[in-house]
């Protein structure tokens, strides 16, 4: 009797579990309670918190690290990657300047500022490499990039000739970007930004609009965001506001494309190539994967949902465990064969590994028993 194979390949449980951490509470589950199972792993990023391990992981390179300027100007130590003998750099703008590294009373999307990405993309010009993946995901930031930008050497003024303040917010009185002092090496890489979400960089699906709020956004400032980030496109061009991804990372996208004339490229698809998954795909039974909330923004470039399609292509089927699960208009849930969701299965002080490792095992032990 051949064994089942299945592939087990979720995305962080954003606050609570990283990629590797649920993928190794998921294969404990399955192994626990069906050991039958032949176990595929595979930790899953898109773009955002994840993607250097993810493509470490696929890719034969070395860890670095570095202590940069958190989003609310406090030291962090951030780690990013060499990968192909020191010719590509991949620097996760979570690891700097993302959503985790300010507790959830001091978020400030006005204030936020993507600075510390911005060192460790300079870190990674002046290490000579080739060229650098920016992972656009997971931010506590709405400034458009402007703060990484403003680490490069680039200079936002307003109509004083003063650089402007940190954040968003403070786009509004921008009036001249001088790009006369930006290091001397961006012309001469090949910039992508890995995003993790399609959305442009204005209107409801947009930076200010559909994420501001979970960085601390109230309604007044996400409005008061949105304008500023409209002036920021009229000063500088809006050719890219509509493009997929602009909306990435607060914006982080745009200023890539319009400031530094980047290429903006799906994140789970650099991830899906360095981790071969359509032939790890191909070769399973089922597909599991999982993530922290499923929303209408898992369809819009998150991992699981590009998961989802390229698993469909082949015919294989996909459950998806989810911390919960947001019923809104939008909302793909033909995207699975299944949906778990966790919080009706959780117990009141239960860590999130032993709810999820619970979860798994008690599914993996019906599909075996019931053959579903």
């Amino acid at each position: 009797m051949i064994s089942p194979r299945w592939l087990v390949a979720p995305q962080e449980f954003k606050g609570t579990l990283t990629a590797a951490e649920a993928a190794e509470a998921m294969a404990r589950g399955i192994r626990e309670s069906s050991p039958e199972v032949v176990l595929d792993v595979a930790p899953l990023a898109d773009g955002g918190p994840g993607t250097v391990d993810a493509l470490l992981a696929g890719t034969r390179g070395e860890r670095r690290q570095q202590v940069v300027r958190g989003p609310l100007g406090t030291p962090v130590e951030a780690s990013w990657a060499l990968l192909d003998e020191g010719r590509v750099a991949v620097v996760e703008m979570a690891a700097a300047s993302g959503l985790s590294r300010v507790p959830p009373e001091a978020r400030d999307a006005r204030g936020a500022s993507t600075y510390g990405t911005g060192e460790l993309i300079r870190a990674a010009l002046d290490a000579g490499c080739e060229r650098i993946i920016v992972g656009l995901g997971g931010s506590a930031t709405t400034d458009a990039g402007t703060g990484a930008l403003a680490a490069l050497g680039y200079r936002f003024l307003d109509a004083r000739g003063q650089p402007l303040p940190p954040g968003g917010a403070a786009l509004a009185g921008l009036v001249q970007v001088d790009a006369s002092g930006r290091h001397p090496r961006l012309g001469a890489v090949e910039l992508l930004g890995a995003t993790d979400v399609t959305s442009p960089l204005l209107g409801p699906d947009g930076a200010a609009r559909l994420f501001g709020p979970q960085k601390g956004a109230d309604a007044a400032a996400v409005e008061e965001l949105e304008a500023a980030l409209a002036h920021l496109a009229a000063v500088v061009g809006d050719r890219a506001v509509g493009w997929p991804g602009a909306g990435a990372a607060g914006g982080f996208g745009f200023g890539l494309v319009s400031l530094v004339g980047a290429r903006l490229v799906p994140g789970y698809e650099l991830v899906a190539r360095a981790l071969g998954l359509e032939r790890r795909v191909l070769m399973a039974d089922v597909v599991l994967t999982g993530e922290g909330r499923f929303d209408r923004q898992t369809s819009m470039g998150k991992g699981p949902g590009g998961l989802a399609r390229l698993a469909r292509e082949h015919g294989t089927p996909v459950v998806l465990f989810a911390g919960s699960v947001e019923r809104e208009d939008g909302l793909e849930l033909e995207l699975f064969h299944e949906v778990v969701e966790l919080a009706a299965q959780a117990q009141p002080g239960e860590s999130a590994s032993k709810v999820l490792c619970e979860a798994t095992a008690r599914w993996a032990a019906a599909r075996l028993n019931g053959g579903r």
